[in-house]
């Protein structure tokens, strides 16, 4: 008996194929760009303005006036309305004075002797000091920092414990001699005062001659010896025109301190020398004479103002 024929069995369904998804269409579960940037913060509150520097200025500048500058207008006012007279009857009277004059030239060549002394002894220690080598230079150089901290009045007592009338070296004299005074009397005259203006200002001119000196190239120094030149050759062409600047500097300072001097003058007891600081002593307390006494110090201060500004010119061409 024949088999019938089987019918094919039924295959399964495809499973269908997933859509194409558009590469620029955004994934449903990502989040909208805008959803993602944060919210706009709170504009800043303005900070308050800075004060302007001319308020930070202003305490100390007006300390400075009522402390030093108040003062001196005090000065200038009374030299300008003294009781019962014009304006400039003051300085008439003070300008045609014997007493003025003589003392405003003594004022003037003692400080201009003894800046050139100053500047003549200070550049040759200073020489000595920086190139010529012996035990205790440095301490030496450390020494004169030191001194320039002293009173002016103590170098003067020193020097009357010297040369004073009742001093070492008069005592020395009359013990070898059998004198009853010494020779030694010259303190109490211009010269002593100027002997020791020279010794208190000296190292005033050594300090910054000190500076230079140290930023010297030394070998500068061995090629001209090696050259031949002579010690004093070296000096007046190699040194010297490095030495100019701070020479300067020093001397300006020097001659506008000499020409304040006031405690070397009074300490030595030079009662023949008046410079202007002793005339304005002697016209404010001696006298009572504050008119007069203003106008030596009004002058004075302008003389001091016109050396002080040359001395900064000077400095800051010297490098000080």
């Amino acid at each position: 008996m024949a088999e019938t024929a089987r019918p094919p069995a039924p295959r399964p369904p495809a499973a269908p194929h997933p859509a194409p998804r558009h590469p620029a269409a955004p994934h449903p579960a990502a989040p909208h760009p805008a959803a993602r940037q944060p919210a706009p913060r709170p504009p800043a509150a303005p900070h308050p303005a800075a004060p302007p520097r001319a308020v930070w200025a202003l305490p100390p500048v007006a300390l400075l006036g009522l402390v030093f500058l108040y003062p001196l207008a005090l000065v200038v006012q009374q030299s300008l309305t003294p009781d019962g007279g014009g304006a400039f009857d003051a300085y008439s009277a003070v300008f045609a004075s014997h007493a003025f004059r003589e003392a405003l030239g003594t004022t003037v060549w003692l400080a201009l002797a003894a800046t050139a002394g100053c500047l003549l002894l200070g550049f040759t220690l200073a020489l000595v000091i920086a190139f010529v080598p012996f035990p205790g230079a440095k301490a030496v150089a450390k020494f004169i920092d030191v001194f320039l901290s002293f009173p002016s009045f103590l170098i003067t007592l020193a020097l009357l414990f010297i040369y004073g009338t009742v001093g070492m070296a008069n005592g020395l004299w009359t013990d070898l001699l059998g004198g009853t005074e010494g020779p030694f009397r010259f303190l109490t005259t211009p010269w002593g005062v100027l002997l020791a203006e020279i010794t208190y200002f000296t190292p005033f001119v050594m300090r910054p001659l000190l500076a230079a000196f140290s930023q010297l190239d030394t070998a500068q120094l061995e090629v001209a010896a090696g050259l031949g030149a002579r010690p004093a050759r070296i000096i007046r062409q190699v040194i010297l025109p490095e030495a100019l600047p701070a020479l300067a500097a020093g001397g300006s300072l020097v001659l506008v301190m000499c020409l304040n001097e006031f405690g070397i003058v009074l300490f030595t007891g030079a009662k023949g020398v008046t410079t202007l600081p002793m005339l304005v002593y002697g016209k404010a307390i001696l006298e009572s004479d504050y008119p007069a006494a203003c106008v030596v110090a009004v002058v004075n201060i302008a003389l001091s103002i016109g050396l002080f500004g040359l001395y900064r010119v000077v400095g800051k061409r010297a490098g000080a």
